[in-house]
């Protein structure tokens, strides 16, 4: 699956960031055959996110089968919607990956009926229910009707600390360039650290959002700021 994301982001992106790419590997969208193991890398990024731990009932038997089998069908929809799905490898390790919905009714809170079905039988009624939840709150909270919505980024451990996770949210920046209809790209930031690292990066907070127990900050990259950069 090709687009002209990547070459927006070789022309967008800094000397810096031009670096890193080059030292750190190549930024690619990814195919089928690289789903599981992105699927892989995700389930370690988020095994104990606050949010993830209350959905998928991290307190009852399962939560990892429960955890493996959501993600797994959220990348497969992702991929056979043709939604954004980045990877960063040096050679053929996958170092990080970044998935976004782009602006459509298809990513909304109804999503599509097969997947609510195979969500059903993988991770169950009450965290499809969750998920779904999770969703509408996010949309009625949002400001604006069409943006991006970034749902997962994710480096793993052995890579860390090596300025990669600016290059996936670069990629992510050069992915709203492509689409002149979005507004901008938002997320939920469910731990602090998650909130810092966003708004260093240009992310704004838009306000507290309670999801189940869990309270996470919705934030929002405009693309005003983009076009100021």
């Amino acid at each position: 699956m090709t687009t002209n994301a990547e070459s927006t982001l070789a022309e967008t992106a800094d000397e810096n960031l031009e670096a890193r790419a080059k030292l750190s590997g190549e930024l690619i969208y990814l195919e089928h055959e690289h789903l599981a193991t992105a699927a892989s890398l995700l389930f370690q990024a988020y095994q104990d996110d606050p949010l993830f731990l209350s959905i998928f009932q991290a307190h009852k038997e399962g939560y990892e089968q429960r955890l493996r089998a959501a993600i797994r069908e959220e990348l497969a929809v992702f991929y056979q919607h043709e939604q954004p799905i980045f990877g960063l490898f040096e050679g053929d390790t996958l170092e990080g990956v970044v998935c976004m919905t782009r602006p459509g009714a298809a990513f909304g809170p109804e999503r599509f009926w097969h997947w609510r079905l195979r969500m059903l039988l993988t991770a169950g009624y009450v965290s499809t229910k969750q998920m779904l939840e999770k969703e509408r709150i996010i949309a009625e909270a949002m400001p604006v009707n069409h943006y991006h919505m970034l749902t997962f980024i994710a480096v793993h451990p052995n890579y860390q600390q090596h300025g990669l996770g600016d290059l996936l949210v670069h990629a992510a920046r050069a992915e709203l360039v492509e689409a002149p209809e979005s507004a901008g790209i938002g997320l939920l930031a469910t731990r602090p650290n998650y909130a810092k690292f966003f708004a260093q990066r240009g992310f704004h907070h838009l306000r507290d959002i309670q999801v189940g127990e869990i309270t996470g900050q919705l934030m929002f990259f405009a693309r005003e700021d983009e076009e100021l950069d």
